[in-house]
């Protein structure tokens, strides 16, 4: 039980890697509040795997490029079920097409989900972290901030600039007791992925060192490293499980 007594804030929490991040996080003890965007019929899923722990569960649809609402929730999660120990940032989504034809909408819309959401999101349960002297914020990142990828720069401007984030938020956070850190999961078989054609999921297994898609309960597993006391020197770092598909 290494998240005994803990309070875990998951964005996205209702499918896919925050599904099994919140899982995870529960089955060691922490009480789960989740974001999802319309998910409702998952959400009320996973609240109940949640509390088939002993676990209590709370959830809500909101977007997290809303900034009041993101910020109107953590407080909500604090008043419900205590201050907030563990931020999971989570939330993503992405448009899959040549650099050429983006269109500002959808450049903004990446951006405002990924960084702006997550920095929000942090920085509305920050303060009360600072003044307890300890937390935990977990941001994830993709293997796409590390190499890039075709058809989806925005989304790794969006993945590299959440890294930069974290290493920056780390400098200040750390001497109040507040660990920061990454991770940039490889491909994952989850709803994101499964928007690729067959051809390019294909050419993406084979390219693999591996021979595989990960699984979301295997970056469950390094949340869990990073969340709990064997986490206590990792700092500003990126984690990056991601089948060998980036090495460094």
């Amino acid at each position: 039980m290494k998240l005994a007594g803990k309070i875990a804030l998951v964005t996205g929490g209702s499918r896919g890697i925050g599904r099994a991040t919140a899982l995870a996080f529960a089955t060691e003890g922490a009480d789960i509040a989740f974001c999802h965007l319309d998910d409702g019929d998952k959400a009320d899923q996973t609240a109940e795997e949640i509390r088939a722990h002993g676990r209590r569960a709370m959830h809500q649809s909101l977007d997290v490029a809303d900034v009041k609402a993101g910020r109107d929730f953590a407080a909500g999660v604090a008043a419900d079920f205590g201050p907030i120990d563990i931020l999971f940032n989570n939330a993503g989504m992405n448009i899959r097409k040549p650099f050429e034809a983006y269109t500002e909408a959808e450049f903004d819309r990446i951006i405002a989900v990924h960084l702006k959401g997550m920095f929000f999101m942090a920085q509305a349960v920050y303060p009360a972290m600072v003044a307890r002297g300890q937390g935990c914020i977990i941001n994830v990142a993709s293997q796409r901030g590390l190499k890039g990828a075709v058809n989806s720069a925005p989304y790794s401007a969006a993945k590299a600039a959440i890294m930069g984030f974290t290493r920056a938020l780390a400098w200040e956070a750390t001497p109040k007791g507040v660990r920061v850190n990454a991770i940039a999961p490889g491909p994952i078989v989850t709803d994101l992925t499964a928007t690729m054609t067959p051809a390019d999921r294909q050419a993406f297994i084979d390219a693999l060192p591996v021979g595989r898609f990960g699984r979301p309960e295997e970056i469950a597993a390094t949340a869990l490293l990073l969340a709990g006391p064997d986490g206590g020197f990792y700092v500003g770092a990126t984690l990056s499980p991601n089948g060998g598909d980036v090495m460094y």
